[in-house]
């Protein structure tokens, strides 16, 4: 899109602020009763060696809300964000091009949680709850808090410069994000566990 290199920590915190916003459309449209009509899981109950694909926590619901509220969370903080004291330049992006980039990181976080459900299936560990072993515990904490932020971070490098302490703030701020949304979510009644 543009090979404007924005400053690192500018470019962090847009995404990680962009994401905890769409984030938030995101627990409010879980929580609504429309979402339930999109509960339908994703691997449709497909199964492999016998255990299910997914499982029945990841719906087409979560597809649903993300990505649009992830392009217009894209839209809103980039048409603020050189109003903000303080603020450094982001990538020079038109309107739409922050819609696009933020519809495609939305649909990045939720994919980029598939692979660990698919693992977590096939080591027989029950959606929503934790691995039995300490050692796999500890693993799938960390991997809970990092696969959507990685998904994300993936997506903008193959789109946009990024520079590479981008990554580190964002490995560093996103995951605390994101086990903040898990609580949320839990608090909500919409997951069984906090983390």
């Amino acid at each position: 899109m543009t090979e404007f290199i924005p400053d690192p920590l500018a470019a962090a915190l847009y995404l990680v602020i962009a994401m905890s916003t769409a984030g938030l459309v995101h627990v409010a449209w879980l929580r609504s009763r429309v979402a339930k009509g999109f509960s339908a899981p994703l691997d449709r109950g497909l199964t492999l060696r016998g255990r299910r694909l997914l499982g029945d926590n990841k719906m087409l619901r979560g597809f649903v809300a993300m990505p649009p509220a992830a392009a217009l969370s894209f839209v809103l903080w980039g048409a603020i964000w050189g109003r903000l004291p303080l603020a450094t330049d982001l990538w020079p992006l038109t309107t739409s091009q922050f819609a696009l980039l933020g519809f495609a990181c939305g649909i990045a976080f939720m994919l980029a949680e598939l692979p660990n459900s698919f693992v977590k299936r096939q080591l027989d560990i029950v959606p929503g709850h934790a691995a039995s072993s300490a050692p796999l515990r500890a693993l799938f904490f960390i991997v809970d808090r990092c696969d959507s932020v990685l998904g994300v971070l993936i997506l903008t490098s193959l789109l946009l410069p990024l520079p590479a302490l981008t990554w580190l703030w964002v490995l560093l701020l996103g995951p605390c994000m994101h086990a903040m949304f898990s609580i949320l979510l839990h608090r909500v009644g919409v997951k069984a566990r906090a983390l």
